[in-house]
């Protein structure tokens, strides 16, 4: 299963603070990377180009250059959950493609009264959130997906 990534932030101490579309956070831990891999150890000379992170096209992965890259399930396996005030959020788009549905069904299921607004879901300007729980209420737990 691939868990695939919304957000990364670097931090101090050669850490990343991942979050990912399922609505968790985790802290990924490098510097393990630097005796394991050679290429890591650049960072120890370069901190500066740390924090030059990004999210790879998809979301399968962070990168840094063409050289050094961490994929979603090393971040996801390896990272040690926090608790946030945002866990178990999501945006609608980010639950249709989690569950495989359309995103005209949550909009139906949201003037229906299924999914309850401010409860269940809330707009923040123009972006819908919802809760995992409501969806793992209303869905069904998401469909396992196969890392590409």
């Amino acid at each position: 299963m691939f868990h695939k990534i919304k957000n990364i932030s670097a931090l101090s101490d050669f850490r990343l603070s991942v979050q990912f579309s399922e609505g968790i956070t985790k802290l990924y831990d490098v510097k393990p990377l630097f005796n394991r891999f050679p290429t890591f150890r650049y960072f120890k000379e370069h901190e500066d180009e740390f924090h030059s992170v990004s999210v790879d096209t998809g979301g399968y992965g962070v990168v840094w250059n063409d050289n050094l890259d961490l994929s979603c399930d090393e971040l996801w396996e390896h990272g040690t959950s926090v608790v946030t005030p945002f866990d178990g959020l999501m945006s609608l788009a980010d639950a249709t493609e989690l569950w495989g549905l359309n995103e005209s069904t949550l909009r139906k299921a949201i003037s229906y009264g299924k999914l309850i607004n401010g409860i269940d879901v809330c707009k923040f300007g123009k972006q819908w959130v919802i809760s995992t729980s409501a969806m793992e209420r209303e869905y069904g737990k998401p469909p396992v997906h196969k890392s590409p």
